[in-house]
């Protein structure tokens, strides 16, 4: 895992994650659940579709878009575990620890802080 202000400046040179945003209906979602509700699916998205060592269609679990974590995912690296260990020095293979998984939920709720304009 690596240092947050490092992995956000690293994203910042990529055009392909620069350019993700939250579209209107993806932010009112957030706006109606509230970002603490929005992580909890996070967390559970994390759990089924990224923590295991060998997850299921791995390269295309995570949609292009229709929830703010997954418009997240694909603007931070964290949407597939090639993208995790490129991105965030977490090799694939193993199973997420539990501090692995926190550690996306938190780049994840940076990203979503700076779409709402909190950070």
């Amino acid at each position: 895992m690596k240092n947050l202000d490092e992995v956000f400046q690293q994203l910042q040179r990529s055009s392909f994650r620069r350019r993700f945003r939250l579209r209107t209906a993806e932010r009112d979602y957030l706006d109606r659940k509230g970002l603490d509700v929005v992580l909890e699916h996070a967390a559970d998205f994390i759990a089924k579709r990224l923590a295991p060592a060998h997850p299921h269609n791995d390269g295309k679990q995570t949609p292009m878009g229709k929830h703010p974590v997954f418009v997240g995912q694909h603007a931070t690296g964290t949407c597939c575990r090639g993208c995790l260990e490129k991105w965030h020095g977490i090799a694939k293979g193993c199973e997420l620890s539990a501090d692995e998984r926190k550690y996306v939920v938190d780049v994840i709720r940076r990203w979503l802080e700076s779409q709402i304009g909190r950070c």
